[in-house]
């Protein structure tokens, strides 16, 4: 299956973004996203990134992007100022899990994220074997990985419900970007590679 830019979580993100609302990409790497996102659907797009090389990039991709670590948080932005916040394949990355999560839904109406699988039964047979996973949605070796934190599906559905947060979608997929479609969640966590979620804050 072919997905726009090679990101199958990409398309997802964008069939959640109206036109013009307001997007706040957190490690928007080299603007991909966002620049799709204004192409594409009309969107307002701010990303914010810490890599020089990555901030240069994003530049060249005409995007307005800010320099920022997001461990020192967010509080240069207006509670509600975006529509949406996306953490895309970087929370296993982030050390404060429930703060970011926070941030993003003072910041934004929703709440938008993905991140690789931990259980994903790939991964599972790769510990089994006696080694740490590498895949597509895990791609470093543990001695070089950027990812502090190792987690599944059901551990972040438990999270979301002691914070309170609300799922309101939720698409599984597999290695090779197709979308699982099994309605267990068990079998969910054994046969996913990579979650994206849209969440919003209880009322």
């Amino acid at each position: 299956m072919t997905h726009t830019l090679g990101r199958p979580d990409f398309d997802l993100i964008a069939a959640w973004i109206a036109p013009g609302d307001r997007v706040l990409d957190l490690g928007c790497g080299d603007g991909t996203l966002l620049r799709h996102l204004i192409d594409n659907r009309g969107a307002y797009g701010v990303g914010v990134e810490i890599d020089d090389a990555n901030i240069l990039a994003a530049i060249k991709n005409r995007i307005n992007v800010i320099q920022g670590n997001l461990e020192r948080g967010l509080s240069e932005f207006a509670d509600q100022a975006f529509d949406h916040v996306v953490l895309s394949r970087t929370l296993q990355t982030v050390r404060h899990t429930e703060g970011i999560l926070r941030e993003m839904l003072r910041i934004g109406r929703e709440a938008v994220v993905s991140f690789p699988n931990f259980a994903y039964h790939k991964n599972l047979r790769a510990v089994l074997d006696g080694r740490m996973p590498v895949s597509e949605d895990l791609p470093f070796q543990w001695y070089d990985s950027p990812n502090v934190r190792f987690f599944t599906l059901l551990d972040f559905e438990d999270l979301c419900d002691k914070m309170g947060l609300i799922i309101r979608e939720r698409h599984v997929l597999d290695e090779d970007g197709n979308i699982v479609t099994v309605n267990d969640k068990k079998e969910l966590n054994f046969l996913g590679s990579l979650a994206v979620y849209r969440l919003s804050q209880s009322r």
